[in-house]
């Protein structure tokens, strides 16, 4: 099927949006559209061997393959070739070298998904300069919580240079950056007379890049990751995880920014030699069949994302109108970045079984910054392995045994086998290796593990012990297969028992809310001081919902209350508040900490009676 052209009767999602189509006088626009790159590479495929990433451009600049970037209708923008990709990179690098800047300085860029970052990101791979992916969301704060972001996120980064697009030019110029010596857009800085010098690329030993990190239950660190560190991490996964194919080309809306997006939707498939059709995550959320219509339009079948991403594209469907789309090639689902709920991947095939989606296609992995990616990877073209346990048994140092009937079973996803060179063992509080079947905290050992967190001495030696990296989870074997269970402070403890906050939430959306909108924490809750006794913990739960039936939200909160209470016998204080409020991370997941800091604070506002436009904009874009 040629790359370019959509099959007959195919893509609601597109085929609308043509109708929207204007003309200029001269020609129908759509003529102009550049052509889309092809899948087949052209040159022997290699999975990721190379010593650096400018090594592994070096060879995929003689593949006929690239990067195709599409706008907010999913029309093809930008297709950039592997080989104009470097050739705007040596360009770009000497550019940069011209400014003066020393080996090793530190770029600061605004993470869109667009060529301007990709091309100055693979500069500074050929200047030996270290590129930092800043996060591009503008938030409800608007222009002023964004400048905010931006200057703390450059003077933790110390980046000598700082830049972005045309359309984050304000942004800059507003920022107070001390140190910075040049602050601006792409743009600007490539109407700069390059340098004669020749550029000196990155060695394998050297930093490639700093990733900060998500965020979910701390502010973001600065994970610093060598170039051979990266390379090992991407072999690994293509030979391993994905098992890279020939006939392979990726589809992606994951921001850049993020550890998912960068190395696993920017370096991997370039090193190897593979096409990548990219739509902008903002347009995602606004219009998430977008994400399937490329794909079944240009024959995707390598894709990832965290388990929102399929519920949200699930919904946005209607009955019947998966039959529109071509998926049967999709082999490769990844889906990692936040626990993984068997529930949510079930919907999703269901509501695409009429495209020709095969469930086995879902591959659920284990990873994060810190290790530049991937740790385990399930296997490949199998169902969707699940363990159901004993809830009450499986908390902090908890066993993972199957239920009785009298329990209250809970089912875990798992997340597969370590890659080769990669070692992981779950640990009690003590630091003693688990058996299999218990619960305890989760770490790994293995060639991409960070050097450290940028300037963070403390931090480093808080989570670096002897190679070994405390990944923050919880998690239990079965044999070799990683379980994850949750995040290890996300944990709630009322008078010495475990309660996941995951299973809060989920009565909470049992009762009408919305998937992804409550965050469930603990709360210390002092007695009265004349008492003399000492605090406890109260369970609060946070729900984005918004009604103006006062009588409704009442009986909505009052079942949430009583059906925790049944569940689990305690009290929980449930606080709605307006639609879009609960803080997430760079990524997308939600921050239960950030959460119960807000609470804490006064900062969580009562539900609002009027429709948030936003959200009505979204929903009547994607209608």
């Amino acid at each position: 099927m040629p790359e370019t052209t959509a099959p007959s009767g195919l893509d609601h999602a597109l085929a609308q949006e043509r109708s929207d189509r204007r003309t200029d006088g001269r020609a129908d626009r759509f003529a102009e559209r550049p052509q889309s790159l092809p899948t087949a590479r052209g040159i022997p495929m290699r999975q990721g061997n190379f010593a650096t990433l400018a090594a592994a451009l070096d060879y995929a600049a003689d593949a006929a393959t690239g990067l195709c970037f599409h706008d907010g209708k999913g029309h093809l923008q930008t297709a950039l070739s592997y080989a104009s990709l470097r050739a705007g990179a040596l360009t770009m690098a000497q550019r940069l070298l011209g400014l003066g800047l020393s080996r090793g300085d530190r770029i600061a860029l605004i993470a869109e998904t667009d060529p301007d970052f990709v091309i100055t990101f693979f500069a500074c791979q050929y200047a030996g300069l270290v590129p930092v992916p800043l996060p591009v969301t503008v938030h409800l704060g608007g222009r002023d919580a964004f400048v905010a972001v931006l200057e703390r996120l450059v003077a933790h980064s110390r980046a000598r240079i700082c830049l972005g697009s045309e359309q984050y030019g304000a942004f800059i110029a507003a920022a107070q950056l001390p140190g910075v010596m040049l602050a601006t857009t792409y743009n600007a800085l490539a109407t700069r007379d390059p340098t004669s010098a020749v550029p000196v690329p990155t060695g394998p030993e050297e930093v490639a890049y700093v990733q900060f990190t998500s965020g979910s239950t701390r502010l973001p660190r600065g994970a610093v990751i060598t170039a051979n560190g990266v390379m090992r991490n991407i072999e690994a996964m293509l030979r391993h995880g994905v098992e890279l194919r020939a006939e392979d080309r990726f589809c992606s809306w994951l921001p850049l920014y993020h550890d998912m997006g960068l190395v696993g939707m920017l370096m991997a498939p370039l090193a190897g030699q593979a096409t990548v059709d990219y739509l902008d995550s903002r347009v995602f959320a606004m219009r998430p069949r977008l994400w399937p219509a490329i794909m079944s339009r240009n024959g995707g079948t390598l894709t990832y994302s965290p388990p929102f991403g399929y519920e949200l594209c699930a919904r946005r469907m209607r009955e019947g109108e998966a039959a529109q789309y071509q998926l049967a090639q999709w082999r490769v689902a990844g889906v990692g970045a936040e626990m993984i709920r068997a529930d949510v991947l079930r919907r999703f095939a269901a509501t695409f079984a009429g495209s020709g989606f095969d469930a086995r296609a879902f591959l659920p992995c284990y990873g994060m910054a810190e290790v530049g990616l991937g740790i385990s990877f399930s296997s490949l073209g199998i169902d969707l392995r699940t363990d159901v346990v004993d809830r009450d048994r499986c908390g902090d140092q908890g066993e993972a045994e199957p239920p009785t009937p009298d329990s209250h079973p809970r089912e875990f996803v798992c997340c597969g086998e370590p890659l080769p060179g990669y070692d992981v063992e779950i640990r009690d509080q003590h630091g003693q290796v688990l058996p299999e079947r218990r619960v305890g905290e989760l770490f790994v050992r293995g060639p991409s593990v960070m050097q450290g967190y940028l300037d963070e001495p403390e931090a480093t030696l808080a989570v670096l012990r002897n190679g070994w990296l405390d990944t923050g989870d919880l998690a239990y074997r079965i044999g070799r297969e990683l379980v994850l269970t949750g995040r290890q402070k996300d944990l709630i403890i009322i008078n010495g028992r475990n309660i996941w906050p995951q299973d809060l939430e989920l009565i909470a959306e049992s009762q009408g809310v919305r998937t992804g909108s409550a965050a469930a924490f603990a709360v210390h809750a002092p007695t009265a001081a004349e008492s003399g006794e000492q605090g406890s913990e109260q369970v609060v739960m946070v729900i984005e919902y918004r009604t103006a039936d006062a009588a409704n939200e009442q009986t909505l909160l009052k079942g949430i209350r009583s059906e925790v209470r049944a569940e689990f016998g305690v009290d929980c204080t449930i606080v709605a508040t307006d639609a879009r409020t609960l803080p997430r991370t760079s990524s997308g997941k939600l921050s239960r900490v950030r959460a119960r800091q807000m609470y804490e604070n006064g900062e969580l506002n009562a539900p609002s009676a009027a429709t948030d436009p936003a959200t009505d904009a979204t929903d009547a874009a994607d209608g």
